[in-house]
């Protein structure tokens, strides 16, 4: 309990005297699905971005499609912070239930868990004090964890003992974040 308090302490306080920007994702979140983070200095040219990505749908056209992730990332910028081209690495939770994209012809679906462990790339542009356009792209390796149902029954189709598994190199993240500077 005490290492929580601390790591909370910590966080406020270094979000409360350094540059932090609230962003949204502006390409999601037109597809509904939206995609919040938020991103603060933790060094010359070092950043940590904490971001929630979010399908709430339940089903679309009969199929299951509610998934969130959680990905923090270290980022470190080459020129200056939340100005220019930047590289980020990211271990992040996902949860899901889901149907796979090579699934989608059949009545198969997954609901479980993972994680992921990628990097990102990107471009930060400042539009003015407040305003800046963030730019990026990310990938790596998906472990996930999981029970695949049938759509129509209802029952298990895979016949793994405790969780089946699978992992794959995908991109993930991508598209354009609209940042506005809290502080």
């Amino acid at each position: 309990m005490k290492k929580i308090f601390l790591l909370s302490l910590l966080l406020i306080s270094a979000l409360c005297t350094s540059q932090t920007y609230v962003k949204v994702n502006a390409l999601t979140t037109l597809l509904t699905v939206p995609n919040v983070a938020i991103e603060t200095s933790i060094g010359h040219k070092s950043t940590f971005q904490f971001d929630i990505l979010g399908s709430p749908w339940k089903s679309v056209n009969g199929k299951p499609r509610e998934f969130y992730t959680f990905i923090p990332e270290y980022r470190y910028h080459f020129q200056e912070k939340y100005n220019g081209f930047y590289a980020g690495a990211h271990i992040g939770l996902t949860l899901y239930n889901f149907q796979k994209w090579n699934y989608l012809n059949t009545d198969l679906y997954e609901k479980g868990l993972g994680y992921v462990v990628g990097a990102t790339i990107g471009y930060q542009k400042k539009i003015n004090d407040r305003f800046m356009l963030d730019c990026f792209l990310g990938a790596g390796n998906h472990q996930g964890f999981y029970h695949g149902y049938n759509i129509s029954t209802g029952e298990r189709y895979e016949k793994a003992k405790n969780w089946n598994k699978s992992g794959e190199w995908i991109p993930y993240r991508g598209g354009v974040m609209i940042s506005y500077k809290i502080n």
